[in-house]
C-alpha cells in the first residue's frame, strides 16, 4: 500500500488479498490483485494524484465483481480490449467490435 494510505484502504486491501488466496491464486498474484482493486477505487474516490481514464470511467471493480459472480465472467471489456489493441498498434481497431478485437489480440 502506498505510504499515507487510510485504514480503510488498508483493510479492503488485506481482505482483497485474503480472498484471492481463499481462491486459489498465489500471494504474489493475491497481491497485484489487491493492489490493483484498491488503486482504482483510491481513483475513483479522488484519494491519488493520478488516475487513468480506464480508472475513472470504467464501472467500479466492486460492481464488475457482482456482475461476474452472477454471471460468468465474460473475459476484458470492450474499452480494456481497444486499450490493448491501441498500445500493439492493431490496424482498423476503431472500427471493430468487442469480438473482432478479441480475435485480432489472439484471443478466441
Amino acid at each position: 500500500m502506498p505510504r499515507g494510505s487510510s485504514p480503510k484502504r488498508e483493510r479492503q486491501y488485506e481482505h482483497i488479498k485474503q480472498s484471492a488466496k481463499d481462491r486459489g491464486e498465489s500471494e504474489k498474484r493475491a497481491k497485484e490483485i489487491a493492489a490493483r482493486t484498491v488503486n482504482k477505487e483510491r481513483a475513483r474516490a479522488g484519494e491519488s494524484k493520478t488516475a487513468s481514464k480506464s480508472s475513472t470511467e470504467d464501472m467500479s471493480s466492486s460492481r464488475r465483481g457482482g456482475q461476474r459472480s452472477h454471471s460468468g465472467s465474460q473475459g476484458p471489456t470492450y474499452d480494456q480490449l481497444y486499450a490493448e489493441a491501441q498500445r500493439r498498434n492493431i490496424h482498423g481497431r476503431s472500427t471493430m467490435d468487442k469480438s473482432e478485437l478479441k480475435r485480432a489480440l489472439g484471443g478466441s
